[in-house]
Parts: C-alpha cells; sequence; structure tokens
C-alpha cells in the first residue's frame, strides 16, 4: 500500500525547482498558477536566495506548485494517481498539496488559496515576533508540560522524537536555555512566525472567507487530515480542516499511525521531500521510503509505485 505525503514550509531551498522545468507541463503550470497568484513561481524556485523563498506569502504557493508539478511527473497520466496511491497526507501547508491531488480542489484554486494563507499569515505573524524551532529527543510527556510551562506551544508532534515549539522570540530564547529533559538539541526553524497557535488565528478568519467562494469535491483518495490523523471522506470538512489548521497543532503522529492501521508498505514524499521520510524511516521500520528531491529520483519513484502501487 502506498503513501504519497507532501512537505510543509521549511523544505524550500535555492533552485530546487531548476531540474524540473523540461519536463513536459510544468513550465506551463507553473506559468498559469503563477499568473493566477500574481507571483512568479519559476523566478522565486530557480533564481531568489534563502531569505526571499523564506517569505511566508512566498513559500507557501511555491512549495504547493512544487508539490503538484513533481507528483504528476510521476505517473504517465495523471487519473492513475488515484488508482495507484492508497493514501495521501500532507504537513502543514503540504495538506493543499494533498487535498488538491485527491480531488478536493483544482490546482489553480489549490495555489489561490494558499497564497491568501500565505498573505495572511505573514500578516498575522509581523504584529509580534515570534517563530518555531524543532526539538530533537526528549520524550513527549515530559517536553509537552515543559513547553507549556514556558508559554510556547507544541505546534507540531511530528512523532519519530520531535517535536516543534512555537511562540515568541523570548519565549524560544528561554526554551534554548532550558531545555526539557532528554531533549538533544533545539533547532530554530526557516519559517516568519508561530505557525499553528493562538498567534494565527486572525488569518483563519481571512482564510475562512476566501473559502466560502469554493465548492469543493469529496477526496478521491485515501485523505488522512494532520490535525488528528483521521480519514476524512467529505470535501467539505477537508476545506474546514484546511482553514482550522493555521491556528492548531500539527499532529504527524497520529498521521503516521493512521498509515500503519491502513498497511502502508511504501511512502512517496513529494518535491521538495526529504524531511517527512526521515520521520518515516525512523517511525515506521519496514515500510520503503523515498524522497522527490530532483528528477533523478523518478525512476526509483516510478519502481517502488509498480512495487506497492
Amino acid at each position: 500500500m502506498l503513501v504519497l505525503v507532501a512537505p510543509g514550509q521549511g523544505a524550500q531551498t535555492p533552485g530546487f525547482l531548476s531540474a524540473w522545468l523540461d519536463f513536459p507541463g510544468v513550465r506551463g503550470a507553473l506559468e498559469a498558477w503563477s499568473d493566477a497568484v500574481g507571483l512568479d513561481l519559476i523566478r522565486y524556485g530557480t533564481e531568489a536566495d534563502a531569505e526571499e523563498i523564506r517569505d511566508t506569502a512566498v513559500a507557501q504557493p511555491l512549495l504547493v506548485a512544487a508539490g503538484l508539478a513533481s507528483a504528476y511527473t510521476l505517473f504517465d497520466d495523471p487519473a492513475e494517481l488515484p488508482r495507484k496511491v492508497g493514501a495521501i497526507a500532507g504537513h502543514s501547508v503540504g495538506e493543499f498539496t494533498a487535498a488538491s491531488l485527491a480531488g478536493v480542489l483544482p490546482h489553480e484554486e489549490a495555489v489561490r488559496l494558499v497564497r491568501t494563507r500565505g498573505l495572511a499569515m505573514a500578516e498575522a505573524a509581523a504584529v509580534t515576533e515570534t517563530g518555531m524551532a524543532a526539538l530533537l529527543g526528549g520524550d513527549p510527556e515530559v517536553t509537552v508540560p515543559h513547553l507549556e510551562k514556558l508559554g510556547l506551544t507544541p505546534a507540531n508532534i511530528n512523532g519519530a522524537g520531535q517535536i516543534v515549539a512555537a511562540g515568541t522570540k523570548e519565549q524560544l530564547a528561554a526554551l534554548e536555555a532550558d531545555k526539557p529533559e532528554g531533549v538533544r538539541k533545539v533547532v530554530a526553524l526557516k519559517v516568519a512566525g508561530a505557525f499553528h497557535t493562538h498567534h494565527m488565528a486572525p488569518a483563519v478568519d481571512t482564510l475562512a472567507k476566501a473559502a466560502e467562494a469554493l465548492t469543493p469535491g469529496d477526496p478521491q483518495v485515501t485523505y488522512v487530515s494532520n490535525k488528528d490523523g483521521r480519514s476524512v471522506a467529505a470535501g467539505t470538512e477537508v476545506l474546514d480542516r484546511l482553514v482550522g489548521q493555521v491556528a492548531n497543532p500539527v499532529r504527524w503522529d497520529l498521521c503516521m499511525e493512521t498509515f500503519k492501521e491502513l498497511g502502508v508498505t511504501a511512502l512517496i514524499e513529494v518535491c521538495p521531500g526529504g524531511t517527512l521520510t526521515g520521520l518515516a524511516k525512523r517511525a515506521l521500520p519496514g515500510v520503503k521510503t523515498l524522497a522527490l528531491k530532483s528528477p533523478a529520483d523518478l525512476d526509483a519513484a516510478r519502481e517502488l509505485i509498480a512495487e506497492h502501487a
């Protein structure tokens, strides 16, 4: 059973889209989505530096566009995806990639909505200086109360011994000075604010208004929500969850538990892959994993699809 997953913000690196532009349809799709959102996604994905693509309003539509484009290079016919993929999920903004690949939103609508999301979250992040940091190691039962004591939110509970804390810069500095027992390292993330916390509440309202104009379809693939790891069958509920997750923690640990219950045997992470396959290698022993980092990974990915679809 094959699971397809899409990474969240922070996975982007300068020039990561360059090698994909020669594939049939990729450049045309990126140009169309660029026009739709008023953002030159090709330039940002090929020429922009790390600071430019760190901008939330840029990073989010760029990641979703990259994930959509790379996913379809895996199949000779896009219609094969729902027939060959057993389940699909995304981490944070990657949920929009997953929802669109599952048929909940047309690609252009998904990229438009993500552009609105990114702008709203950037605006919310500008109110207070906030950020996020990954904690490596430790026991969640010890770590979570420690974070709450410092006023921080466990914004991503990723499983495999990783929790991401979010809050003000002062709170994160206090965490660096007072790590929870068992935590080996605190790593600042390349994001512009405390995503998936109460700091993002204004962005939820903006996104909810934008979503009112959309008519979602029901997912054509088993869709696993990172709100609680539950499979969601109704498109309207998927859209509601996409709106609400901006200010709610990501429970990727529960998504991986669901993958296990569904009988996952292989997992492919769309471009720019790496983060989620790393977590899966530790949390899902025995499951074959592949990160679609560049077109050089396509042959191996197609072999994995042939074996596990």
